[in-house]
């Protein structure tokens, strides 16, 4: 499972860019109303920049900032015991935004990524081997503290876990073989889209493919 303290499956930059990108497209298939979707990508958030994101219309979200310099993803869990807002006066757990590098200090400036909420934070440029996070103590006797397990739960690439979700949140019994071929990035074709939802077509979905950079034709 993963967490902030076992960052062992997370897919690398790239693998999770398209992991996101996947998610993204699936979301706007099932969901045509944009903002009921959990998840989200823009391909062009800049020039340069790449914008991965969750949010569960409950106060949780994560943000994936992706550019030149790598990925840096801060998370937010609001009924975590590390949300600033446990506490009186409000403020970040000690350790989480320390350690940020250099690289990616503009993203605690970004209004978007709203980084004083935070429960959790790492990051991975191109030249670690590894994802990162910063020196941090964990409320103790609590099985998922900053809520990461929760939250980043589904990147471990499996389809399954995209499936189960979607039957959970949308209510929606879908194909685990049209999720696995998006999953795999191949090119989404009018009958993936129909297995997935038949009151969709690919150009309807033309927009949203385009901006999360995902292929179709």
């Amino acid at each position: 499972m993963i967490s902030t303290r076992d960052l062992s499956l997370l897919p690398d930059v790239d693998g999770l860019r398209a992991l996101l990108q996947a998610l993204a497209t699936l979301d706007a298939i099932v969901c045509p109303e944009w903002g009921y979707r959990y998840y989200s990508f823009n391909c062009a958030w800049s020039a340069v920049e790449q914008m991965g994101s969750m949010r569960n219309g409950s106060g949780d979200d994560f943000f994936a900032h992706f550019s030149a310099a790598g990925c840096w993803l801060k998370g937010f869990a609001h009924e975590s015991p590390m949300s600033p807002y446990a506490h009186q006066p409000k403020r970040v757990w000690p350790g989480l935004l320390d350690s940020v590098p250099a690289e990616f200090a503009a993203c605690l400036r970004e209004p978007a990524f709203s980084a004083e909420n935070v429960t959790f934070c790492i990051w991975r440029r191109t030249t670690d081997r590894r994802w990162e996070k910063g020196s941090i103590s964990y409320p103790s006797d609590v099985p998922d503290p900053d809520g990461s397990e929760d939250l980043l739960s589904i990147l471990d690439g499996r389809p399954e876990k995209y499936r189960k979700f979607a039957g959970h949140y949308y209510d929606k019994d879908l194909s685990l073989t049209s999720i696995e071929h998006v999953y795999r990035g191949r090119p989404l074709t009018p009958e993936i889209v129909a297995s997935l939802n038949p009151e969709r077509s690919i150009d309807e979905l033309a927009g949203d493919l385009t901006e999360i950079g995902y292929p179709f034709g």
